[in-house]
Order: C-alpha cells, then sequence, then structure tokens
C-alpha cells in the first residue's frame, strides 16, 4: 500500500477506525473518537483489540 494511502477500516457518525502506513512501511492504526485521535502501532492495535475482547466478555 502507498505510504500516503489512507483505509478507513469502520466508522459511525462519531467513531472511526483508519490505517496507514508510517515511513518504514509499519501499520499504523488510528482510532478516531469524536475530536480525539488515539495512534497505536500493528503490536500496540493487536493489544488494545485483546483488551476490548476482556471488555466484551
Amino acid at each position: 500500500m502507498n505510504e500516503n494511502a489512507m483505509k478507513i477500516l469502520a466508522e459511525t457518525d462519531l467513531y472511526g477506525v483508519l490505517l496507514t502506513y508510517d515511513e518504514a512501511g509499519e501499520k499504523v492504526y488510528h482510532l478516531e473518537l469524536e475530536n480525539t485521535t488515539v495512534h497505536f502501532f500493528a503490536e500496540e492495535w493487536d493489544e488494545f483489540l485483546e483488551l476490548m475482547k476482556q471488555v466484551l466478555g
């Protein structure tokens, strides 16, 4: 994927998850929560998803 490309993985009216790549080609996930954005590298994203699985039980 082009380093400058942004892929929308999911979105609602207030929230979104986007995927980009940094200069080294590493995936960067962007969790947009209205006016706040949290950035995760791939391993951090995987850990965040595991946390959310625990929350959802």
